[in-house]
């Protein structure tokens, strides 16, 4: 990181801003070109691990099936700072980045608590109860993560 004067390191302070985040972006590489999907997700910091959901079939899943690679994206906390100048305008913001392995959940008892904890993410709540049928026809996955970083400029 070059401006390591941003840098968070603080693991309290980068679960804050990942609950802040409502947008977790992940990023596929699919033959020397990148595709980018915007998701909901959850997020288990005891395990390093973002929740995602969607449907069974499409690019992204044929992707992850393909590489079982991403890198992601949470931003948050954005602020134009004005200038006198076109140079002297900056920005305020919390970022997060970082790439791990991912992996299409099978275990009925995995993709449960991948989507509480999506759930509890989007509605600060875990006491969810999820029928066999719709568990049959959604499609959770996890991304392990293996490198982050975080940075501020407040």
């Amino acid at each position: 990181m070059r401006r390591t004067d941003r840098e968070v390191k603080d693991e309290k302070r980068i679960r804050e801003l990942i609950e802040l985040c409502d947008c977790c972006r992940l990023g596929f590489c699919d033959e020397g070109k990148v595709y980018i999907v915007p998701l909901s997700f959850g997020y288990e910091d005891n395990k390093k691990t973002f929740y995602f959901h969607g449907a069974k079939k499409g690019k992204k899943i044929d992707l992850i099936e393909k590489t079982h690679r991403a890198g992601f994206e949470l931003d948050t906390n954005y602020a134009l700072v004005k200038g006198e100048n076109a140079c002297s305008y900056s920005a305020k913001y919390s970022s997060i980045i970082g790439n791990g392995k991912v992996t299409v959940l099978t275990d009925e008892e995995e993709k449960i608590a991948g989507l509480k904890s999506i759930m509890k993410h989007n509605t600060g709540r875990s006491d969810w109860e999820f029928k066999s049928e719709m568990l049959k026809s959604v499609c959770v996955f996890k991304l392990e993560v293996e490198e982050m970083s975080c940075k501020e400029h407040l």
